[in-house]
């Protein structure tokens, strides 16, 4: 081995979206070449190149002064044998990095901006550090509509796209923000069954207790291959998988890898990140979703029309037919929030069950409705009933089981965590209104997504009466700290209003 090359350890680290890599202080090449902890360097052998942030160890179990260790994603994306030789050098800064400090003086950014910087994204040229100093320039509504055409154009290009030969493929997204609210997991089966094309690939949650990938989980595999996603799409007109093995938009991947851990979740980024999704997945009809309430994301209605001219005017200079639904966003859909609690009231209202929760069932057939009536065979008003026909044959149960078996049936346990809690209401009355945002925290403190069986079940909802001492909820947990999060929070606020009747929280929405 010569002085200016390095053995390659392959370090069983997932970093989830960003590479790095691990020299030896005592590395001779270290501090020859004045590397520092965080800095960006290349990593190239025969043809191959990658470029990684750099961690600086001082044990040599981890990597001796002759290796460089590279995490997961950067050792399958050098795609060499461990023990190859690479060199190492300082990475130059990415060039639109002074097109993000230009945003963060508050200057305008054109096309090629946004595509340079996505482009960057992509090959991890950026840091996490320089991809959140990018969400923040453009968080806060600090994109013009223009801007975000832009940005949702150069996201669509960063990656694949798919091509169905079809005129109409449809689709649907709620913009999040109310917990339980899984409608896709039964939309999708109810259209597909009508016959229309609905390849629903969706992400995982961001800041919300649970995706529409991370509940379709429990029941199926997500992670599918294009390959796999083709063959099941034609077969059964639809599926409910993971975008993220389609390198559909990647930089949106790696973007919201950044937003999660930070809870950012701005709404030019939010329009830039459906709508890019979506067309990359070959969409040409769109229903968006957006719940208005005082505890979700859009909590007046002038701020719904909008977001909905927002998405709009960027989804008509992208020719794609969208069409907006403003829905009751008050309270938690259905009762179950968290992976496994969701599956569960997805599965009593696809079999029919008298138990199920009514508020999703409803939703969703209103939902399926108005995408149903996107097929020019049937009338406007029609697709609620033609929905509702499907759901109550049994079909659209038939339809999912049939997606479930196509993408791998998982040995399916619906019930919930070992630990259980349950909160009591502390007085007698109704309840007048249920915070969304706090429900999602106790969720997800208690676990979810990442634990499918954690979570909330309601047992109450708005409007119910209720006695002092009547539980409201239960809090289910599988790891004593996670469950120990979740009371403490749930005791400081238990996000339940009781009160009269005539202080529930009226809907803006004719739903």
């Amino acid at each position: 081995m010569s002085n200016d090359t390095l053995q390659i350890r392959r370090i069983a680290i997932d970093t989830y979206h960003e590479n790095v890599a691990y020299l030896h202080r005592e590395c001779g090449i270290y501090r020859a070449e004045g590397f520092q902890a965080l800095s960006k360097i290349l990593v190239s052998t025969n043809g191959s190149k990658v470029l990684a942030v750099l961690n600086v160890v001082d044990d040599s179990s981890i990597v001796q002064p002759g290796e460089l260790g590279l995490s997961e994603q950067a050792f399958a994306q050098l795609n060499v044998a461990e023990g190859c030789l690479v060199t190492v050098n300082h990475a130059e800064a990415p060039k639109s990095m002074d097109a993000v400090r230009r945003k963060i003086n508050g200057e305008r950014l054109d096309q090629d901006d946004f595509i340079s910087i996505t482009t960057d994204i992509v090959e991890t040229r950026y840091s996490k550090m320089e991809m959140a100093a990018f969400l923040v320039a453009t968080g806060q509504n600090n994109l013009d509509r223009d801007e975000l055409f832009f940005l949702t154009r150069a996201m669509l290009q960063s990656g694949d796209t798919m091509n169905w030969h079809e005129s109409l493929v449809a689709d649907k997204h709620c913009i999040g923000g109310i917990p339980g609210n899984r409608t896709s997991m039964l939309v999708v089966p109810i259209v597909a069954a009508h016959g229309m094309l609905i390849p629903k690939t969706s992400s995982r949650a961001i800041t919300s207790p649970a995706g529409t990938a991370d509940t379709m989980e429990v029941l199926a595999e997500v992670n599918l291959t294009p390959d796999r996603l083709h063959d099941i799409v034609r077969k059964e007109r639809g599926c409910l998988a993971w975008g993220g093995t389609a390198r559909l938009a990647p930089v949106d991947d790696m973007l919201i890898s950044v937003e999660r851990p930070l809870g950012i979740d701005s709404q030019g980024q939010m329009v830039a990140s459906i709508l890019s999704k979506k067309l990359a997945a070959g969409s040409t009809h769109l229903l968006i979703d957006i719940p208005v309430g005082p505890t979700a994301k859009v909590r007046h209605m002038n701020q719904a029309l909008a977001l909905r001219k927002l998405f709009e005017f960027v989804g008509d200079r992208l020719n794609i037919h969208l069409e907006v639904m403003i829905t009751d966003g008050r309270q938690p859909i259905g009762r179950g929030i968290g992976p496994i609690l969701e599956a569960r009231d997805i599965m009593q209202v696809l079999q029919n069950d008298p138990d199920a929760p009514f508020d999703l069932r409803q939703k969703s057939l209103q939902l399926a409705g108005r995408i149903i009536e996107f097929d020019p065979d049937v009338r406007g008003g029609q697709g609620y009933a033609i929905a509702r026909d499907i759901l109550e044959s049994g079909r659209a149960g038939a339809k999912m089981n049939a997606l479930i078996q196509a993408q791998g049936a998982k040995t399916i346990d619906l019930h919930p965590g070992s630990r259980c809690h349950e909160v009591v209401a502390c007085c007698d009355g109704v309840v007048t209104s249920i915070d969304n945002f706090q429900m999602a925290r106790i969720a997800r403190l208690a676990g979810a997504p990442m634990m499918k069986k954690a979570g909330v079940d309601l047992l109450k909802k708005l409007g119910n009466p209720v006695k002092k001492g009547e539980i409201l909820y239960r809090i289910y947990a599988e790891f004593p700290a996670d469950f120990k999060f979740a009371q403490d929070l749930a005791a400081q606020n238990n996000g339940y209003t009781i009160g009269s009747e005539e202080q529930i929280i009226k809907s803006l929405i004719a739903f």
